[in-house]
């Protein structure tokens, strides 16, 4: 039942409806947590030198997936914003219990100091005073304006663009506030301006680039943050060549920000950041070896990470956040091509997966529990999308794995192998699908037993391998990426960014299609369109209750799941290894694995 009328009927109640939503069953149901083997990380420790900046050295980081660009709001995934949340903030962010947490904000908006607004149509954000970018240049209300107006630019295609629905302007009030108003009653008023989407960029460095020129900025890789580090060089080390493709390893340098306002922080003087050139077992040897202080997204097995903490040298540290693994199932055609040679273009139908039968057949062909085996205790498989919040997690149940289902649902909807070539086929149009993902051994294993599962039943599966700095990268120059998506069925990680899970959920909108006009920059990677859905999504966007838009949620998880749009796999948790002297990595669901790099200490 709907009770947002009543609840605009009374200002006095809209206070109180409007500041509980935005963090609505975040801190009564935290992610749930790991057993002690591998806990979710040590408490932050008092530095070696507490009112001294600095001293503590080079801290070393590993990721399997090399980062291609440090502005956030160009990135290709959680590589490239761990890489840039090093230098940039957000007005605020999330820890793993859901509170907001100011970084360049002076304070948290709530309704008592008046920052929410009674008619839930505006929020005013105080930001800290002296703050400076590390070039030196004060920071001010301007470049929070400037940020959303060059996210928002369709010619700038940014990715965080979604994370800005609804806002109709950034109000400068004075150098030090900004208002942030809505085109209607907003309960995600906290989205905007936190997390990985909300990092603020200098208006002075990006203004010349607020258009079709946005990959051109020279800040894109050498930005001017007013986090605790800057970058020195950003460099392309060893060229590999892996599946015929060419993949670039980087290393970034960071060093001290002279410009950041927090004495006695950051303890490192220098940060030096691997990306590429392996997958999550070349991880596990640096962290079993001490060559690295930190590991991001350790995919190994109960064993390999028992190894890790047997070697004497690391931690495995995780939280069953809010990634699940996914098969995705593509609603366009990838082998049909428009004039301007799109494919996977909104224009032209997949022959295959248009047929609803088809697509449940296959979710009907995919053994979730066996595949959740291959994380061992890091996965729990999962027949629902939106897994965290745990109160927004639906509790209907997908379709379960059932082969003699499934071949019943394809000879119903008349899906036979009429020439007998061991393939089924309707109309001419054979049950032949390219399936891709990343280049990842545990992936590799779920694509063998997915294929396995789907061939006995008359399809003809082919698998495709990406390294994973192209396949989760930029789209320029390679089809090749998740995001043009030029094959049947891809499966890859991703999650809501916070624990309003608007933005994720919009994912799967018709205005959210990614298309070659915006550089495959929006969310929706399968063309997947159904006004019943939207019409969901719409009215959560301006529902201010609490319980009835979470139902709004639920309905669309089981609406996509029931639709076979997207097939969940595996409720996976964050999983990074950290040396034994690394102390202050507190991870949370809701930013990149660095958001507190400021507060990491060595003992």
């Amino acid at each position: 039942m709907r009770t947002s009328t009543r609840a605009r009927g009374s200002a006095s109640r809209l206070f109180a409806v409007f500041a509980a939503v935005a963090l609505v069953g975040c801190q009564s149901n935290p992610p749930a947590t790991l057993a002690p083997s591998a806990t979710a990380g040590s408490p932050t420790a008092v530095p070696t030198k507490a009112a001294t900046r600095g001293g503590g050295g080079t801290l070393t980081l590993f990721y399997w997936q090399a980062p291609t660009i440090l502005n956030p709001h160009l990135s290709q995934g959680v590589k490239d914003q761990s890489a840039s949340r090093v230098t940039y903030e957000p007005l605020a962010s999330f820890d793993a219990d859901g509170n907001l947490i100011p970084f360049l904000a002076a304070e948290i908006p709530t309704t008592a100091n008046g920052g929410l607004a009674a008619d839930g149509k505006s929020v005013t954000w105080k930001l800290k005073a002296g703050v400076k970018w590390s070039d030196g240049t004060p920071f001010s209300a301007d470049d929070v304006r400037f940020t959303w107006q060059y996210a928002t630019n369709p010619a700038v295609a940014a990715i965080s663009a979604s994370a800005y629905a609804g806002v109709t302007d950034v109000e400068v009030v004075d150098p030090t506030t900004v208002t942030v108003h809505f085109s209607d009653s907003t309960p995600a008023w906290s989205i905007p301006f936190t997390g990985v989407y909300g990092m603020i960029i200098p208006k002075h460095l990006f203004e010349a680039y607020n258009g079709a020129n946005a990959a051109d900025a020279p800040g894109n890789l050498k930005p001017v943050g007013t986090g605790p580090y800057r970058v020195v060089s950003f460099v392309n080390e060893d060229v590999l060549i892996v599946a015929g493709d060419t993949v670039k390893t980087t290393k970034i340098t960071y060093e001290l920000n002279p410009e950041y306002r927090e004495p006695g922080k950051p303890f490192f003087d220098k940060v030096e950041l691997r990306g590429g050139g392996g997958d999550a077992v070349v991880a596990s040897e640096l962290m079993t070896t001490g060559q690295s202080d930190f590991a991001w997204n350790l995919q190994v097995d109960d064993a390999e990470s028992d190894r890790i903490e047997a070697s004497g040298k690391s931690k495995m540290i995780a939280i069953f956040g809010a990634f699940t693994e996914r098969i995705m199932l593509n609603f366009s055609d990838p082998n049909k091509a428009t004039a301007d040679g799109e494919r996977s273009s909104r224009q032209f139908p997949n022959p295959v997966l248009s047929d609803p039968a088809v697509r449940l057949a296959i979710a009907r062909g995919v053994d979730r529990v066996k595949i959740a085996a291959l994380y061992g205790r890091y996965g729990q498989a999962t027949d629902t999308l939106l897994v965290s919040p745990g109160n927004f997690r639906s509790g209907h149940a997908a379709p379960a794995f059932n082969l003699d289902e499934a071949k019943r649902l394809l000879d119903e909807a008349g899906w036979i192998d009429h020439d007998g070539d061991g393939v089924r086929d309707k109309g001419g149009v054979p049950l032949k699908l390219l399936f891709q993902t990343s280049i990842n051994p545990v992936r590799q294993q779920a694509q063998a037993i997915v294929k396995t599962a789907l061939d006995s039943i008359g399809f003809a599966v082919q698998l495709k391998n990406i390294d994973s700095s192209i396949f989760l990268g930029k789209v320029e120059g390679t089809t090749e990426t998740r995001r043009q998506f030029y094959a049947d069925l891809e499966e890859f990680a991703f999650s809501n960014k916070s624990p309003d899970p608007a933005v994720y959920m919009g994912g799967w909108t018709c205005e959210q299609i990614a298309q070659k006009a915006d550089n495959w920059s929006r969310s929706n990677f399968s063309r997947y369109c159904n006004p019943a859905f939207d019409d969901l999504y719409n009215r959560s966007r301006t529902e201010l209750d609490p319980a009835a838009r979470i139902g709004l949620f639920k309905q669309m998880n089981d609406m996509l799941v029931e639709d076979g749009a997207v097939i969940p796999l595996v409720h996976l948790a964050d999983v990074s290894g950290r040396s034994l002297s690394l102390l202050g990595t507190n991870l949370t669901p809701w930013d990149v694995d660095v958001w507190n790099i400021a507060d990491w200490t060595r003992t």
